[in-house]
């Protein structure tokens, strides 16, 4: 899909990732594909140029197996200079923290660029159904 170039854009995103995966896979699972799939779009309109139209590309595949789904989001937009990187961020800072929340919830993540700009994917191996870092709330 393409949304524009625009803060709205991650907003569109995060809306149809939910619609298509909601129903496939967990709850937890979705809540962080939708945080980072926000993260990368957020940081595609801050940080790079558009692709041809005022526009990123953002594409996800869902490739079922016995353990459960691995996923991969893809973001696609017009490169920046110096490309995607962890940075530290001071506590006041304002930003900073993106992508070391994109590490911290995919398995992993990369940068990949040719001659029309830069995609940042982020993949997400299948993980057990339960959590043991989460406490339910009662």
């Amino acid at each position: 899909m393409v949304v524009p170039h625009h803060p709205a854009g991650a907003r569109l995103a995060r809306h149809r990732l939910a619609d298509e995966l909601g129903e496939v896979v967990p709850p937890a699972l979705l809540a962080d594909l939708i945080a980072v799939l926000a993260e990368l779009v957020g940081n595609a309109v801050r940080h790079a140029r558009p692709l041809p139209g005022g526009v990123v590309r953002v594409a996800w595949r869902l490739r079922p197996s016995a353990e459960g789904p691995r996923i991969q989001l893809r973001v696609t937009d017009g490169g920046a200079g110096g490309g995607p990187r962890l940075r530290t961020a001071s506590p006041d800072a304002a930003d900073g923290r993106g992508l070391h929340i994109v590490a911290g919830l995919a398995t992993r993540w990369g940068v990949e660029r040719d001659g029309m700009g830069q995609r940042v994917w982020a993949e997400f191996d299948p993980t057990p159904s339960t959590r043991s870092d989460l406490v339910a709330a009662g």
